[in-house]
């Protein structure tokens, strides 16, 4: 495994680079193993920050932002996110908050700014669920990525279609933004009715087209897929789409990397080095125990403008 602390576990992570080339920030959530529970970790949950020049070897630098205020909207709890940098240079970092207000069950997309990728501000960001198309208690995770063609932002979000039955109300939720201040909710880009929950998504280029990861629990798969004979898998799965204002379409019921390969969750892509590298956090050893840690990067490859990952590269070194 390429990052591992005897302390604490980690999980949900994401990437940052200026270029292919330079140094890669690894902003990650931990939570301290003292808490003896592994599932209490979501409700401890904080940003670490990592940098790496091979994806294998990994320096913490600790802690990623300060601790929230009393009353902040991540005062119980900061969740998974995305790192961009604005056409003026400055990174913005999003990220999910839980607060105690509402004990943790209300989530919401807030933000934070930096020069340099270490030292971070907080904004007065908070973006809520649209109950138009989505319910509240799901807004999280959310991915921005710059759309050229049409000179906005685009931000994606794990959330919950308010209209759709409990298994399989997971949705893939939209907004845009013009400067990535001002966001406009839209309908969402993918679902319903495969899964719970859609987490963690990330707009992937896929030769010709484009690839959305997004991971799903083995309990979050619907009665409507089962009962086409999919499989209760656990893992990172892969929605594609021509757009990136969607729509985004399930082709495959097979996962991109599920329990019926490594054990791993939460899976991103990076472009280093001239090639795109698939990394995930590692669930469970061989003995069924919790592991929380970052696997080492397998290769992504485009065949037939399909993602594959090469599991055995990392094997062969």
């Amino acid at each position: 495994m390429a990052l591992r602390f005897d302390d604490r576990w980690l999980w949900d992570f994401w990437f940052a680079q200026a270029n292919d080339d330079d140094e890669v920030h690894l902003f990650y959530l931990y939570a301290p193993k003292s808490l003896g529970d592994p599932e209490l970790r979501h409700q401890n949950a904080r940003i670490g920050h990592a940098v790496s020049t091979d994806l294998r070897t990994w320096r913490d630098l600790g802690p990623a932002l300060p601790d929230p205020p009393a009353g902040a909207a991540d005062d119980r709890a900061s969740w998974t996110g995305s790192v961009v940098r604005d056409h003026d240079g400055m990174w913005r970092l999003f990220f999910t908050g839980i607060s105690e207000a509402e004990d943790g069950t209300v989530q919401r997309v807030i933000s934070a700014t930096s020069s340099d990728l270490v030292t971070w501000r907080r904004t007065e960001l908070c973006l809520e669920a649209d109950p138009r198309w989505y319910q509240p208690q799901d807004w999280r995770d959310p991915w921005v990525q710059w759309d050229p063609a049409a000179s906005t932002w685009h931000m994606y979000v794990c959330a919950s279609a308010n209209h759709a039955p409990a298994d399989g109300h997971g949705v893939v939720g939209h907004l845009t933004s013009p400067d990535l201040e001002s966001w406009t909710t839209l309908p969402p880009v993918a679902g319903p009715g495969d899964f719970r929950q859609l987490e963690v998504p990330q707009i992937v280029p896929c030769g010709s087209r484009l690839a959305m990861l997004f991971c799903a629990n083995d309990i979050d798969h619907s009665t409507q897929r089962l009962a086409r004979g999919a499989v209760r898998e656990y893992g990172t799965h892969v929605l594609y789409g021509d757009r990136l204002d969607g729509p985004f379409v399930l082709e495959a019921d097979e996962f991109l990397s599920g329990d019926n390969g490594p054990s791993m969750y939460a899976g991103r892509a990076i472009e280093y080095g001239g090639r795109w590298w698939f990394l995930a956090w590692d669930r469970l050893d061989a003995a069924g125990g919790f592991v929380g840690a970052l696997s080492d990067p397998f290769p992504l490859d485009v065949v037939d403008d399909s993602l594959v990952i090469d599991f055995g590269a990392a094997v062969r070194g």
